[in-house]
């Protein structure tokens, strides 16, 4: 069996979007450590002005997400000895968003596209209608499921390296939220999620490089539902029911 280090080398981000540096840190090593549980005692034991976010320490929430040693991560669901290269730990804010101060990023830019993608949903019935059951074999039903129990960590926005090209393209989270929103039978917005997804910045920019499924932390497949609705976005062109 491995033994474990007494300490464990730590490089923690500090600072914000101007700019910063890494500060290093000597944590005590413990078995089954997670990455939010290094995080969480630098902060309580050696510096109580490092800033980060987390909630759950379940899994359930995702707020805890980070780079760890480059790699976007559920702190609280990583284990040290999952994430460790040698006996240093590198852990960062997410990319491809504004860092609010040290770990802490504004997500503001990753909710604002699920607006942009029209990831909301658009009533077919009044609240006086008879509302119909529908049942798990519905096949857009399934499709909507794929993709429903996303949870907004922006793990796969932080990955995407078509998001770091650029700033405007709508990301993995919100797409996928976009092809979930049309394939949902009870929604009346088919045509407006298509139109705003098939611009430049939409589902046609993917390079299909795949990182956003290979991080999931909910092993959901974002670059699926991005294919389908690249397929859905060129039949309705065919139509001419989007530009």
């Amino acid at each position: 069996m491995r033994s474990v280090p007494k300490h464990l080398e730590v490089s923690i981000w500090r600072g914000d979007s101007a700019g910063g540096y890494f500060e290093d840190f000597q944590v005590p090593a413990q078995k089954n450590q997670t990455i939010l549980d290094v995080v969480s005692w630098i902060q309580q034991n050696e510096d109580a002005t490092l800033s980060y976010r987390y909630a759950c320490r379940v899994g359930m929430c995702g707020s805890c997400a980070m780079m760890v040693n480059g790699v976007p991560r559920w702190t609280c669901r990583t284990h040290v000895n999952k994430a460790m290269k040698g006996n240093r730990l590198e852990v960062a804010p997410l990319r491809n968003m504004p860092v609010i101060k040290d770990l802490a990023t504004d997500m503001d830019v990753f909710f604002d596209k699920w607006v942009k993608a029209e990831g909301v949903h658009h009533p077919s019935k009044t609240r006086e209608d008879v509302i119909e059951p529908i049942t798990g074999d519905n096949i857009e039903r399934a499709k909507a499921n794929a993709g429903i129990e996303c949870i907004n960590c922006a793990v796969c926005y932080a990955a995407c390296d078509t998001v770091r090209g650029n700033p405007n393209y709508l990301g993995p989270a919100a797409l996928q939220r976009a092809w979930t929103v049309y394939n949902d039978v009870k929604d009346a917005g088919k045509r407006a999620v298509l139109a705003a997804v098939s611009g430049r910045d939409g589902c046609h920019n993917c390079h299909t490089q795949g990182s956003c499924t290979l991080y999931c932390p909910n092993d959901l497949d974002p670059m699926g539902a991005i294919a389908g609705l690249k397929r859905a976005t060129i039949a309705a062109a065919f139509k001419k029911e989007v530009g």
